[in-house]
């Protein structure tokens, strides 16, 4: 490789420095342009990290913001270090995609018998791409992909569920005094749900027994077999929550 000769009185630490080196003017007029997308990106990623949030989500309000806001902030500073003369504007933000597939896989979680994660990790490949759209300066196609990513967060989950076609984890809680008829209807229940009874919790507190342990199921699956579990002599008490590892 063949390295360009010094201009003579001119050292070679300055010669580096100059692609990069910005007058006042310049600075001025990138830093004003800067500050909208930077602004807009936290918006929308905040935006975005409201939901998730409201859901408990672990990728919340900040999260989201701060990878939004760096996705556009890395996307801005590609094509102006890269200049007017630079072949090559995107060199910067094109590894984005490569960072953000680190991030999203820290996301995923495999437990039990199933895989949880997944919305959350491609909610950051949104909100990564939303930022890269606000860094460019496309900011109707950045407001747009918001309302269409919360949009499908929240209303496409609800239709789903309406319509009995989405599968989500419930946590079951029975309790009584009789351990023993407990297991038993439950067992049953499942049976006729044609289900497989797994991982369940027993304890004693005072003179309550519980019995805990999650299905993953439609709608009306949950619905039948709560119907089931109630009717059942040896329950007492019937408690149902949302799993918390449920995305």
């Amino acid at each position: 490789m063949i390295l360009p000769l010094p201009i003579h009185g001119s050292h070679p630490a300055q010669m580096l420095s100059l692609p990069f080196s910005f007058g006042w003017i310049e600075q001025t007029l990138v830093g004003n342009e800067a500050i909208v997308r930077l602004l807009l990106a936290c918006f929308l990623g905040g935006a975005i990290g409201l939901e998730r949030e409201a859901k408990r989500r672990a990728a919340g309000v900040r999260t989201n913001l701060l990878i939004c806001m760096a996705c556009a902030f890395f996307t801005l500073m590609s094509a102006v270090l890269a200049g007017d003369a630079g072949t090559n504007k995107g060199q910067v933000a094109s590894n984005i995609v490569q960072g953000i597939g680190f991030l999203g896989a820290g996301l995923i979680l495999h437990t039990r018998n199933r895989v949880s994660g997944m919305t959350s990790a491609a909610t950051i490949f949104v909100v990564a791409s939303i930022g890269m759209a606000c860094g460019a300066g496309l900011f109707a196609a950045a407001i747009i992909a918001t309302v269409i990513a919360l949009l499908a967060l929240e209303l496409v989950g609800l239709l789903e569920q309406r319509i009995n076609l989405k599968i989500y984890p419930l946590l079951y809680e029975a309790r009584g005094s009789d351990e023993t008829g407990m297991m038993i209807s439950i067992l049953d229940a499942m049976d006729q749900e044609r289900e497989r009874l797994s991982a369940v919790d027993r304890d004693v507190i005072g003179t309550i027994r519980r019995v805990s342990f999650s299905l993953t199921a439609t709608k009306k699956q949950h619905e039948r077999l709560r119907t089931r579990l109630l009717a059942e002599p040896a329950i007492n008490d019937l408690k149902v929550f949302n799993d918390p590892e449920d995305d």
